[in-house]
């Protein structure tokens, strides 16, 4: 099977769009860090070293410290495909954020997005 490139796109090329994204609809940086943070377990440190270094998604998702054991909570529609039915863990894995992303755009409270 044909592997995506999105795996092998460095986290540092879409990073700049997420926040834009977030920033166009009034929302931050800091939120788009906390949600990556709650994802992936990643630090303020540890995701910038991700950044400086161009880390490819496939390298950021298999590095990180702990994906959230609440992910399993994050449903919805993403690109056309619902994220709870997608097969490929790291494609899911991207799409989680993604989705979590877009929730940030939309207005969503953070209490919501982090499904705490």
């Amino acid at each position: 099977m044909k592997r995506h490139r999105i795996f092998s796109t460095s986290f540092a090329s879409v990073y700049p769009h997420y926040i834009h994204k977030a920033e166009r609809k009034g929302r931050s940086k800091q939120e788009v860090d906390e949600i990556i943070f709650w994802l992936t377990g990643y630090d303020s440190k540890s995701l910038s070293s991700h950044i400086e270094q161009k880390t490819d998604f496939e390298t950021f998702f298999d590095q990180a410290p702990k994906l959230n054991p609440n992910v399993s909570k994050i449903k919805g529609v993403i690109c056309g495909h619902r994220v709870e039915e997608i097969k490929d863990e790291l494609m899911q894995k991207i799409r989680y954020l993604d989705k979590l992303i877009d929730e940030l755009a939309k207005g969503k409270a953070m209490e919501k997005i982090l499904r705490t």
